[in-house]
């Protein structure tokens, strides 16, 4: 096998097995940083060994052993408690490469990584420490991932993940699934967890590629298992719902070049409509339990976009209306972005550039490739050119990707910039 196929197994196991390996070893340690640093470890020295040794049958109980076996030498060098050594000698030398439950009743939850997502949302941390430590810590996310997910610094999240970690460590919460009856409280967090990973998947926070379509795959996976878990929960229904109806489009997003077709242009004939069918019927069933919430209000404006035949028959007064209760159930200056862009396509793009340039002199989005491209694209559509160039070539000094700074390039040519 060639350097090239091993570093493809290494990856393909990293997105399989990291965050059960760093479960496995948060439960036999106890410590978070130690238990990403021998996990760590582990795929590095897949990488070192497996092109000269060949790749093992099972590499996740192989990362699995060696990620033990890494904490184990950590701790005979270092002063751990003899207990913690003990627990650790003890345990099974090739535990697979799933950790298994603690107790029959842990089995309330079916999936292993749903199991670790509950685990990890424990109501003592604030629900943003919840989703960003999960992503972190078993979704194999980095921190500049996860900070462009909360549209914060990269310092800043790794700071927060800091202090969630010695939370945990301080107050000795345990690692372990909640019984049944106290899943409704960690379900936020998961969610949370559930949505940021789809959206990473659905437009990537950065690198060469613009979409990861593994992470949506997985994230629709696991919200189909919670949706089961929780049909009494509307806003497990209502993001499976809004996965489906984001994701009905995936094969008209890009063209063959892997540039950005935006929605106006693309092929709706390619359109994913058994995907749009599930999604509008689990929509129908999450909203007719009258307890909206933000996901069930994020998938309606999906599906608006969706029963568009034409781009020309999208109902854009009834999405610019969901912007707004979406704004009053979770505020945020991205969803004023989206309004924004609503209003402008309902009432015209002068109103939307006056929400727009308010939003620009707050500077909560000060730095947001997306607030300079939407500006730019209202001030081109009013015809003010000159002002559109500038705004767009601020846009994409800020663009993350390269198909956004393709895309971003070209409408900067089309305005007459260089």
């Amino acid at each position: 096998m060639s350097g090239a196929d091993v570093t493809r197994v290494v990856e393909e196991a990293f997105r399989e097995e990291w965050g059960r390996v760093v479960a496995m070893l948060i439960r036999l340690t106890g410590d978070w940083d130690l238990a990403e640093e021998c996990a760590q470890d582990a795929f590095a020295q897949a990488l070192a060994r497996w092109p000269r040794d060949g790749v093992p049958r099972r590499p996740g109980a192989w990362l699995t052993t060696a990620a033990r076996n890494r904490a184990l030498d950590r701790f005979r060098r270092g002063t751990a408690e003899a207990a913690r050594l003990r627990a650790l000698a003890s345990a099974p030398a090739g535990p697979g490469p799933e950790p298994r439950p603690e107790s029959a009743e842990e089995d309330h939850v079916p999936d292993d990584r749903l199991r670790l997502m509950f685990t990890c949302c424990h109501p003592a941390l604030p629900l943003e420490a919840q989703v960003a430590l999960t992503l972190r810590t078993l979704a194999g996310l980095t921190t500049a991932e996860i900070a462009a997910a909360f549209m914060v610094p990269e310092a800043t999240m790794a700071q927060r993940l800091v202090r969630a970690k010695r939370k945990i460590r301080n107050a000795g919460i345990p690692y372990r699934v909640p019984p049944a009856h106290l899943l409704a409280e960690r379900t936020a967090g998961v969610l949370g967890v559930l949505y940021v990973l789809f959206t990473e998947g659905y437009s990537a926070s950065g690198g060469p590629s613009p979409a990861r379509p593994e992470l949506t795959v997985e994230a629709i996976r696991l919200a189909r298992v919670l949706a089961g878990l929780m049909p009494g929960e509307p806003e497990a229904q209502g993001l499976l719902a809004l996965m489906l109806l984001q994701d009905s489009r995936r094969a008209a997003r890009f063209d063959e070049a892997g540039d950005i077709v935006t929605l106006e242009f693309q092929d709706r004939a390619k359109w994913d409509h058994d995907e749009i069918e599930e999604g509008l019927r689990l929509l129908d069933d999450a909203l007719a339990r009258r307890r909206p919430g933000p996901y069930q209000v994020q998938a309606a404006i999906a599906a608006c976009h969706a029963t568009a035949l034409d781009p020309d028959d999208t109902d854009w007064p009834q999405i610019a209306g969901l912007y707004g209760e979406l704004a009053r159930l979770a505020p945020s200056p991205v969803v004023e972005l989206n309004r924004a862009v609503a209003v402008a396509m309902a009432d015209g793009p002068l109103a939307g550039l006056r929400l727009v340039d308010e939003l620009r002199a707050a500077g909560e989005l000060a730095g947001h490739h997306l607030l300079a491209a939407t500006r730019a694209d209202l001030l081109r559509r009013l015809g003010r050119t000159a002002d559109a160039t500038q705004a767009y070539g601020e846009a994409l000094a800020l663009a993350p990707t390269d198909a956004e700074r393709r895309y971003l390039a070209r409408r900067l040519t089309e305005t007459g910039g260089t």
